[in-house]
């Protein structure tokens, strides 16, 4: 079963969720963490599977992103450490109060997998499948690969965003566009050789979550190859980190790529071992 929710951030900021309910009362609960501007209907098909694998499951937009929009983003006063210190905790409570005395489990895309550091009570998580997940450090590119993420990180995010007052993300690849103020954190963070925990200090925070936590790395994802995925995992001092490198081909597929896990393409392949990975743990 599927029910759409109104979730309210701390400060009173209304977000739209959604939970899938398995069909007998579940012992273990997921929330999806939703890359930087995926709205959470692109997880819309893998949270109804792990439903059916015997997990409740909450998927949810940001603030500014998807259903949660609630204005136009010329002006839209979100910030980055509103998703993470707001929205986040806002989706976790909803997740409890949803399925009580489950066992927690975060399944995090991209920036999703990389803010569960910063959640304010991470003893509440067993533990957190990570996919796509990388530091954002610009150097931790190579060739052309480090040239383009040093004009996206250092040019052409900061000059549009303060020109058009939000990010137009969309028209490169990534996502819907953002507000303004979010776009400016998220580069500022890919400035920092430590990523978010150095451009915040965010080193204690980090090593509060001490809990399994392996990554899905696709060998073809341009946006997360395997130093930056590698920096990440370190990111996680206390984590009992592992990285799944995953090919194309042991798949019998063209491309994975950063987005690709999601596709119910993957059902019996990437998505059984995701979910025989959480159950296990």
């Amino acid at each position: 079963m599927t029910r759409e929710l109104e979730l309210v951030a701390s400060d009173g900021v209304r977000l739209a969720a959604t939970l899938f309910e398995p069909p007998a009362k579940a012992s273990r609960a997921v929330a999806i963490q939703a890359a930087v501007g995926v709205p959470q209907r692109f997880y819309g098909k893998f949270a109804a599977y792990l439903a059916g694998r015997g997990f409740t499951t909450l998927t949810y937009d940001y603030r500014g992103i998807g259903r949660s929009r609630a204005r136009p983003l010329r002006g839209d006063p979100a910030h980055l450490l509103d998703w993470v210190e707001r929205d986040i905790p806002a989706a976790w409570d909803a997740l409890e109060a949803a399925a009580p005395a489950a066992r927690l489990y975060a399944v995090g895309h991209s920036f999703g997998g990389q803010a569960m550091g910063l959640q304010p009570k991470p003893e509440r998580i067993a533990a957190m499948l990570a996919v796509g997940s990388q530091s954002g450090y610009w150097k931790h590119w190579d060739g052309l690969g480090r040239l383009g993420m040093w004009g996206f990180t250092h040019v052409a995010i900061p000059a549009t965003a303060r020109l058009f007052g939000y990010a137009a993300a969309s028209r490169i690849g990534m996502g819907e566009d953002l507000p303004r103020d979010v776009a400016l954190e998220w580069v500022r963070w890919c400035r920092d050789p430590e990523y978010v925990v150095g451009a915040l200090g965010a080193h204690a925070r980090f090593a509060r979550l001490a809990v399994p936590l392996r990554v899905i790395s696709p060998t073809d994802d341009r946006f997360a190859p395997e130093r930056a995925v590698r920096a990440l995992v370190a990111l996680y001092p206390n984590a009992t980190g592992e990285i799944r490198r995953v090919t194309p081909a042991e798949l019998g597929v063209k491309s994975i790529g950063h987005f690709g896990f999601f596709r119910e393409h993957f059902r019996d392949t990437l998505w059984r071992e995701a979910a025989d990975w959480l159950e296990a743990q």
